[in-house]
């Protein structure tokens, strides 16, 4: 038996309101909060936060020394046409990738996630 749910996941970030918009873009999902330095998206299940916090470092990429703590993997059915929205949305491609079928592109606070086809979670 379960002792809690997972009900959302809260990122740092340099700028609340706008890493909110981006990913309501990359998600699909809406905006269900804004103000005063919080965001927060609803999803199907669960909801994605965002909390301005000054000074915000963003974790390195590559990240050899484990201070990215975690970051989101997102399928995809067009690597390539993904890649290409997530850009055009805010989103950096760093030059360091891991392989043919994953790409890490940074969110406009400098958060790693990873865009993989949809094909390979089976």
């Amino acid at each position: 038996m379960a002792v809690a749910t997972l009900k959302m996941l809260t990122l740092d970030s340099s700028g609340a309101s706008r890493d909110a918009a981006f990913w309501s873009a990359v998600l699909g999902w809406d905006v269900a909060v804004e103000g005063d330095g919080y965001a927060m998206l609803t999803g199907p299940d669960h909801a994605l936060g965002f909390g301005t916090v000054p000074d915000h470092r963003a974790p390195g990429w590559p990240n050899e020394n484990g201070t990215k703590q975690f970051h989101l993997d997102l399928a995809v059915d067009d690597l390539d046409a993904a890649v290409a929205e997530c850009v055009k949305l805010g989103a950096t491609l760093p030059d360091e990738q891991p392989g043919e079928t994953w790409r890490v592109l940074l969110d406009p606070s400098g958060h790693p996630f990873c865009l993989t086809k949809a094909e390979n979670w089976g």
